[in-house]
């Protein structure tokens, strides 16, 4: 019999046992920090776990009509899953139905109520200068700093921040006094139509004929924009839906927001300056270097950052009614800054008091905010995991099946050699759980029907792969090897067809994954991380212990229980060494 060459299979060969350690401290450690997470189950789609699906009807604007089409849905398909991934809601599926309605099913889990709250918000954001304001109930209006919705700067300027906190502490802005019904809404207004400089010719305290025009012909406008910031309650939620309702971003308009301490405050803003569209990027930075916390970044686009500068050096310089200016979106206020100065960078930031999640939520607003198209809200429904449970049991219980006939047949036909392939199928199996598990809080895995079938289906390419390798070892045997050599000769024949049956496998679960959307890729993914999970089981588990198990006497001797019997499989009589014949003797010519 030809020897191993030098070298080969060295490690495999006389140093099994790092193997196995290598993949046991692995599972140790991920074990470990499955527990450590708190995270010691996968997370369940909505097939299994239950969630919310919302049902988005697109409304046309008068005259836009045509507005509702292919494109513009498709759009406000991508911001919407943009806005649920952006707060981390995994498994979320957002899809049209028909020509004007959008589906999205959101699973219970993490962040899904805030997600449903943001899909909900479909209308467009809007930068409006905030011209009055008081809390809803009567009484005085908290500054940003104190609510925590921050002060407005540009990005690194630390004066622009002294300066702002010196104006929320002095209470010089008209939001420090309550602004009630009557003579401080009619000032505010006034101050707001006051042009910031007035024409050339026209003498000191002079109105202008334009202003004196504006302001006559606005003035059933104001009176009735007053009466409605008085009638205004924006405790009741049925009162906040329908404020604003009605009015054109060129208008001013009556809102609502909630400050951080949970109370509604009421709002008269004017003509909206600067449009969602018109913000490029703008993400939650956690600000160590000014100690300011967690802040949100804004990055403006070219015409963005004009207009931003226009409206805040306006509201910089005349402080008219007041500095501050609101975010607006589904005409509810999200946040209200004030403005020390004119932001002429194109890039801002927003400070206050925020928490990590509530700048997030911010920050996925100002990102995702600007929809092509106005959705009203048709239906919310709660999905329940009855039926997806039924499917689980139901899936399970063919998985379970599949797995005693896997067993089944491995006792039978490979009986002592079924031992080292049921504990292949075990650490295999070790190994699915905890990564799934993990993989729920790190990527937003969540596992759905047709995940867990494709963990069904990875049962049987991780048996083909034992059944590869037990045949090639069998095969030696029945050329006359004893069982050590036959394991050593078999392994690089079957370790070629085993990496290039679970390369194909995963190659049509990576097509699949990038081409199908939704639930299919949740069997894609989970086929393709068990077949990664076959070829890490084969090399370091499954071929070290038999290489082990080659040593014992019970499998060397080819016991009849073994598997791995001579007799029985056939095997050809010993192949012996043969020496060479010797050259004949020469003897010499006297």
């Amino acid at each position: 019999m030809a020897a191993l060459k030098k070298g080969q299979n060295a490690s495999a060969t006389s140093k099994p046992w790092r193997s196995l350690a290598l993949i046991l401290i692995a599972i140790v450690a991920l074990t470990g920090g499955m527990f450590a997470s708190g995270h010691t189950t996968p997370r369940l789609g909505i097939d299994l776990a239950g969630g919310t699906s919302i049902t988005l009807a697109a409304v046309p604007e008068a005259g836009q009509e045509s507005a509702i089409n292919k494109t513009n849905m498709d759009t406000a398909v991508s911001i919407m899953e943009r806005r649920v991934n952006g707060l981390g809601v995994s498994e979320a599926e957002v899809q049209t139905q028909g020509t004007r309605n959008i589906i999205v099913n959101i699973p219970k889990g993490t962040n899904s109520n805030q997600a449903r709250e943001q899909v909900g918000t479909t209308a467009k954001l809007y930068f409006r200068p905030v011209i009055a304001t008081e809390l809803a109930g009567g009484g005085v209006a908290p500054t940003p700093s104190a609510t925590g919705d921050g002060s407005e700067q540009d990005s690194g300027k630390d004066k622009a921040t002294d300066k702002a906190t010196e104006k929320a502490t002095d209470g010089a802005s008209p939001s420090s006094s309550a602004t009630t019904q009557g003579r401080a809404v009619t000032e505010a207004l006034k101050a707001d139509e006051t042009p910031s400089a007035s024409p050339s010719g026209t003498a000191e305290g002079e109105a202008s004929p334009s202003a004196s025009a504006a302001g006559g012909a606005s003035g059933d406008a104001d009176s009735k924009l007053q009466a409605q910031y008085a009638a205004l309650d924006c405790t009741k939620e049925s009162v906040r839906a329908k404020a604003g309702d009605g009015s054109k971003s060129s208008d001013s308009t009556v809102a609502c927001g909630q400050n951080s301490q949970g109370q509604w405050q009421k709002y008269i803003l004017g003509p909206a300056a600067v449009d969602g569209t018109d913000v490029d990027e703008a993400s939650a930075v956690l600000n160590t270097q000014t100690g300011a916390g967690w802040v949100v970044t804004m990055d403006f686009t070219d015409e963005g950052a004009k207009k931003f500068a226009d409206i805040t050096g306006q509201l910089a310089q005349n402080q008219s009614p007041q500095n501050q200016f609101a975010i607006v979106l589904d005409n509810e206020v999200v946040s209200d800054p004030y403005v020390s100065q004119a932001l002429t960078g194109g890039n801002a930031e927003i400070s206050g008091n925020f928490t990590q999640q509530s700048a997030q939520e911010l920050a996925n607003m100002l990102s995702y905010g600007a929809l092509p198209l106005t959705f009203r809200e048709d239906s919310v429904n709660t999905v329940t995991a009855a039926l997806g449970g039924e499917q689980l049991r139901a899936g399970l219980i063919a998985g379970a099946i599949g797995i005693a006939l896997v067993v089944l047949y491995l006792l039978v036909y490979y009986r002592g050699l079924s031992f080292i392939a049921i504990l292949s199928l075990l650490v295999s199996a070790a190994l699915t759980y905890v990564i799934m598990s993990l993989l729920g809080p790190a990527i937003g895995f969540a596992l759905n029907l047709p995940a867990v079938c494709g963990a069904i289906v990875a049962i049987g390419i991780t048996a083909d792969s034992f059944i590869v390798f037990f045949e090639r070892v069998r095969d030696e045997i029945r050329e006359g090897r004893t069982l050590r050599p036959s394991v050593e000769r078999a392994w690089p024949r079957a370790r070629r067809t085993i990496l290039v049956s679970d390369f194909v496998s995963f190659l049509a679960a990576a097509v699949l994954f990038v081409v199908t959307v939704g639930k299919v890729q949740g069997f894609a993914f989970t086929l393709g991380l068990t077949t990664v999970l076959d070829v890490v089981v084969v090399f370091f588990f499954t071929k070290p212990l038999l290489t082990l198990m080659a040593r014992r006497k019970f499998f060397a001797s080819g016991h009849k229980w073994s598997g791995l019997d001579p007799k029985a499989l056939g095997a050809k009589p010993p192949l012996r060494r043969t020496r060479r014949p010797s050259a004949p003797a020469q003897t010499k010519e006297a």
